[in-house]
């Protein structure tokens, strides 16, 4: 049988090499690899492999390209392949901001299927940062965290896509509380992912993960967004509409929109373009918005066959005889969100009924909207002097202990 890989992602450096150690001390014979990318911007990534002994090997790897996530995939599997005939388990040990999605496309392919199968994608997490860290706008260069030379992601939209993609959630640090919060926090951001100590991981063999069904769990069209909650102070909100919206009017709505929630994702459509199905995704006042291909009411039948039968399930629970899988589904994630003046701003922004959008469309190709705003703003913790104040947590307020 093929041997099976596990990705560990995660930006938290700490919590993910002590889940990988976990690992390698519960499966004899597994082995780590990782790609070192401190000195990324000098053109150099050290690759390492190791066991339950210490490290087996070392080499420098050759940028390809002058593209990081080429250099890890085009060096990675090729050393998986032949690691794969002797080891129990592989782990692959992704730097801090690699995000999982590219590695597992690349290792679920037709060369590697016949010697290894992925069955796991787990993302690791300190417990203490992520609520502060879900809510940090800094670009990664900012935080020492690069994974390119020209690397223009945020830190918080890296730490909710490798949330989001992962198959299970390992937590390490911090103390009870802090456990408890960050538990919260990921049930509001992926609802149906399982979370679990660093000290109890989940199994990890198992039939091999196809990696076009793990996207399709967080691209627009079939994501599985989360539902209507209130845990404590953090709330989350689902909008939906048949109507169009009003590009200009949601234009101006955008910032608002964002620094008001924490984390927000979904589907919509724009009366200028009812072909076409728009994603967006926003986090700690960063938002980018993306053409996710066309409607299926927009398509002709016979091209629903070339769709996915996920596709095609999304589309049928979304149908309207009308306006057929045309709909607006956000969803807003944030500490103490006022539901009915969210909605309320929402609403304002569809198209009245016998109105005209105009030919005006802020959001038009070809340049989609990618801006950064201020993160939400919350009340300072209590009795912490400024110059050690963390950044606002998503629970909203916690008097310092």
């Amino acid at each position: 049988m093929p041997t099976p890989v596990v990705l560990v992602a995660g930006l938290h450096g700490t919590a993910r090499t002590v889940a990988v150690r976990q690992l390698l001390v519960r499966h004899p014979g597994s082995v780590a690899i990782h790609h070192d990318l401190r000195e990324v911007t000098q053109d150099r990534v050290l690759r390492s492999i190791r066991d339950t002994t210490g490290v087996l090997d070392t080499a420098e790897v050759h940028l390809a390209h002058g593209c990081i996530t080429c250099t890890v995939r085009e060096d990675l599997l090729p050393q998986l392949v032949r690691l794969a005939a002797t080891a129990t388990l592989l782990i692959v040990d992704l730097w801090d901001s690699v995000e999982p999605r590219s590695v597992a496309e690349a290792i679920d392919c037709d060369e590697a299927r016949e010697t290894m199968r992925l069955t796991s994608v787990l993302t690791a997490l300190d417990a203490e940062a992520l609520p502060d860290d879900i809510t940090r706008g800094e670009l990664l260069r900012e935080v020492g965290k690069l994974a390119a030379t020209g690397d223009q992601r945020y830190l918080a939209e890296v730490l909710a896509r490798q949330v989001e993609y992962a198959t299970g959630l390992v937590l390490h640090g911090g103390d009870e509380d802090d456990h408890d919060l960050s538990r919260r926090v990921l049930t509001h951001l992926t609802q149906v992912t399982p979370i679990h100590s660093v000290h109890d991981l989940p199994p990890i063999s198992g039939p091999a993960l196809c990696a076009a069904e793990l996207a399709e769990r967080v691209d627009p069209a079939t994501a599985q967004l989360p539902t209507d909650a209130r845990t404590e102070e953090i709330v989350t909100t689902v909008w939906h509409s048949r109507r169009p919206l009003h590009p200009a009017r949601l234009f101006e709505a955008v910032d608002e929109l964002v620094t008001e929630s924490v984390r927000s994702r979904g589907r919509f459509w724009l009366a200028t373009r009812p072909s076409r199905l728009l994603g967006w995704s926003a986090v700690a006042g960063i938002i980018s918005v993306e053409d996710a291909g066309p409607w299926l009411a927009a398509l002709p039948e016979a091209a629903w066959d070339l769709v996915s039968s996920a596709r095609r399930l999304a589309a049928d629970l979304d149908w309207d005889s009308e306006h057929g899988d045309r709909v607006q589904h956000l969803v807003f994630t944030g500490p103490d969100l006022d539901v009915e003046r969210l909605h309320a701003l929402l609403d304002s922004c569809l198209l009245a009924e016998g109105e005209h959008p105009g030919h005006d469309d802020p959001f038009a190709p070809p340049s989609t909207l990618r801006r950064s705003h201020e993160a939400p703003s919350r009340p300072p913790q209590e009795a912490q002097p400024a110059a050690e104040r963390r950044p606002h947590r998503l629970q909203g307020h916690r008097p310092a202990t």
